[in-house]
Formats: C-alpha cells, sequence, structure tokens
C-alpha cells in the first residue's frame, strides 16, 4: 500500500506545472529573426539567457561560420587559463663570461620570452602605459656593478619558432600584425612612429640594449647580432611583462592582432618548449572542446578565414567562462558599447550602451560581434551573432539592433 502511495504521489508531481520560467518574448524574437533574416543565408545566431540558463534564441545556429576576430576569445581565454590571470612573460639579460673589477669579460645573450609589449621607454609608456622595457634591463645591469663589456649583445628568439606570420600571410610578415618574435622590440616597428618593420627582429632588438647600454655609459666593445644563449648562461637582469590580465584587455579591447598572435604562441611555448601558431591553435582549441566550445582554429587573431565555430560553440564558450575563476578578467577586457574599444562609436545611445560587452569581428564579406549583454531585467544573456556572406557596414547595424533588442528586456 505504502509503495501504491508513493507511486501516486510521483505521478502528481509529474503532471504539476514545472517551476515558472519565462518563455522567451516573442517580441524580442520577432526583432532577433528580423535581423537575421536580413543577414542572409550564410549567417547565424544563438542567445541564451545565462541567468535562467534558457535559451531565448536560435538561428542556423548548428553551422560553422568564419569567425575572424572572434577568433580572440578563444585565444585569450586560453591564455588566462594557463597563465592565470596575474602570469607574466618575461624578458632575460644572461651572460656566459665572468666580471672583473666592473668588466664583463663575454657576451650578453638578450633572450625574449614572448612579451609582446617589450620594448622602449617611450614606446611602451605611449602605447601601453607600462610594459617592460630595455632601459630597465641597463640599469639593472648598471646596478649589477657592470661598467664595460667586453664581447657583444645578442638577441636570441629561440623561444619561438621563426616563422613571422600565420597562415594568412603564408607565415611571413603580415601587414596587419607585424613580425612575430620571440624578443619582439616595439610591436616588431622599424621606428615608434611604425612606418616599416624590422627584418631581424633579434637583431634590432640587440641594437636597442646596446644602445641603452652605451647611455648609461656601459662601453660594449663589438656590435650586436643575433644568436642563440648557449648552456651554462646566467641570468644577470630580467623584465616582466604586465600581467595576463592586462594583456588580454591589450588583446581584446582594440581587437590587436599582432598580441593575440603572439599570446597564441607563448601558449604553445609554455606547454611544449617551443612557440608556434599551429601548435598554440591546438592548445586553444582543445581548452575550448573542454569547454564544451568545439571550434576549428588555425591563428590567434582571426585573420585566417581557416577559423571557424558555430554561434551554439561560441555561447558556449561565453557560459563557460562565466563560470570560472579568470571571468571577472576575461569579461572586463570586452569593448563596452558605446564606451571603449572597438565598440566606443556603436550603440552609443539606447539600453545596450554600456550594459552589453562583446568581441567585434571584420574581414571582408564577414562580421561578428559576440559577448553578453545585462538587460534593463538584471538577468545577463550570452549570444553569439557570426554573420558571413555579408556587407560588414549594413552587418554592424543589424548586430547593434540585436543587442540593443536584448539589452532591452524587462522581465
Amino acid at each position: 500500500m505504502r509503495r501504491f502511495a508513493l507511486l501516486v504521489a510521483a505521478l502528481a508531481c509529474a503532471a504539476a506545472p514545472a517551476a515558472a520560467v519565462a518563455a522567451p518574448d516573442p517580441a524580442l524574437v520577432a526583432k532577433l529573426a528580423r535581423s537575421m533574416r536580413a543577414a542572409g543565408a550564410y549567417s547565424g545566431a544563438h542567445v541564451v539567457n545565462l541567468t535562467d540558463g534558457e535559451t531565448v534564441f536560435r538561428w542556423r545556429q548548428s553551422r560553422a561560420r568564419i569567425l575572424a576576430s572572434n577568433t580572440k576569445l578563444f585565444t585569450t581565454a586560453a591564455a588566462l587559463a594557463q597563465f592565470g590571470t596575474e602570469g607574466t612573460l618575461g624578458t632575460e639579460v644572461l651572460g656566459r663570461g665572468r666580471a672583473e673589477g666592473g668588466v664583463w669579460r663575454g657576451d650578453l645573450y638578450l633572450r625574449g620570452g614572448g612579451d609582446p609589449t617589450f620594448g622602449s621607454r617611450s614606446f611602451t609608456r605611449r602605447a601601453y602605459g607600462e610594459a617592460a622595457t630595455v632601459e630597465e634591463l641597463a640599469i639593472a645591469l648598471e646596478d649589477a656593478g657592470i661598467e664595460r663589456v667586453v664581447g657583444r649583445v645578442i638577441g636570441d628568439e629561440s623561444r619561438f619558432d621563426s616563422l613571422r606570420g600565420g597562415p594568412d600571410s603564408g607565415w611571413g610578415t603580415s601587414v596587419w600584425v607585424g613580425p612575430l618574435s620571440a624578443l619582439a622590440y616595439n610591436r616588431g616597428l622599424g621606428d615608434e612612429r611604425g612606418r616599416s618593420f624590422q627584418l631581424n627582429p633579434p637583431q634590432f632588438a640587440a641594437a636597442r640594449l646596446d644602445g641603452a647600454l652605451e647611455r648609461r655609459g656601459i662601453r660594449v666593445r663589438s656590435a650586436p647580432r643575433a644568436g642563440v644563449a648557449p648552456t651554462g648562461t646566467q641570468v644577470l637582469a630580467s623584465v616582466d611583462s604586465p600581467p595576463m590580465t592586462d594583456l588580454v584587455r591589450i588583446s581584446n579591447k582594440p581587437s590587436d592582432n599582432f598580441v593575440a598572435e603572439m599570446l597564441l604562441k607563448d601558449l604553445s611555448r609554455l606547454v611544449h618548449g617551443k612557440g608556434t601558431t599551429a601548435g598554440g591553435a591546438r592548445l586553444a582549441a582543445a581548452f575550448a572542446a573542454e569547454l564544451g566550445a568545439r571550434s576549428h582554429l588555425v591563428d590567434g587573431s582571426g585573420l585566417s578565414r581557416g577559423n571557424r565555430a558555430t554561434p551554439y560553440r561560441v555561447v558556449k564558450l561565453l557560459a563557460a567562462m562565466e563560470r570560472r575563476d579568470e571571468f571577472d578578467a576575461w569579461y572586463a577586457s570586452l569593448p563596452i558599447a558605446g564606451r571603449d574599444g572597438t565598440l566606443a562609436t556603436r550603440m552609443r545611445s539606447g539600453p545596450a550602451r554600456h550594459r552589453c560587452r562583446a568581441k567585434t569581428g571584420t574581414l571582408s564579406n564577414v562580421s561578428a560581434l559576440s559577448g553578453y549583454c545585462t538587460a534593463r531585467s538584471g538577468d545577463r544573456y550570452a549570444f553569439s551573432f557570426l554573420m558571413n556572406g555579408v556587407y560588414p557596414v549594413a552587418a554592424r547595424r543589424l548586430q547593434d539592433n540585436m543587442a540593443q533588442a536584448i539589452a532591452s528586456v524587462r522581465f
């Protein structure tokens, strides 16, 4: 009899209405659908209310699309996970020789650790506010008692491979990125005004340290060149990059291709001991897959059209990152509608202004916007609008209308 009573109770519970979950607002769905129809057959979208876990809108959400700079979401999420929010990238001066009364008898090796912000004091202050500089290294060597170098400064970029670009540029230097190197100095620019690129980044950086030493009265006998530090060297001075929190912000806010590609190689260097684009792309894709966000990645910036994922999977990444310790740093790195980064001039009025944070993406015939909106109701939504086969200017207007519609939800 007791078992029968339990069965009746269970059936009654099954028949009872589920806990009230608001159905998607028909007006919201209609607005989103109108924009997606205008975006054409090669576009997709997915929207989820993260507060209650309900899917709000689907539109060809399971077809992989070109990500463009939405690729940086995958790159920076993996970088934060691997290095931690306070992780840094170091640049070192190593020596193989001996000190005699202020004279260093031997060569100095300037070895890069993949810091995308390393450079001169004047350039880094203007570009980043604060970063590691050759002047700091020169001061540290002076403080160590070195007054003269009987040898030369040798630039060592061996922590990365020697490929200067990614697949979109045939692995050579891209005009949209600049030369990649583990010993990048001033972003690989030939001068601080950016009128050219360096042809030999490690030698260029070595020459800048040589000059910084000379300005402090430390004479270096021989001319700088590129090379690899041999075993048995000792660290004489080192400087660290800004923390990873700042590096991902520098990458995502302005959609900086150079920083994103460097961070991707840094992932490979950390895990495999050698920084490569292909190795970093596999690691970033593997990290995202662990979060349920399968993707096909081939670079860190999104310049290659080979970077693809579905809107559904991009939202999976956004939702999963919200539950991770690195979320605050990642969220803070995204452009804010109407305020900064690549969204500074978009959604400057309306409910989306300051309520939406998202990563933009643009290539020829490609436009993307993926991120978060906090609606007027207080609920947080994650969304991904991946539009292929479109005119980007028109596509951005559609995306902005969709974000405004999400942010305007009041219940």
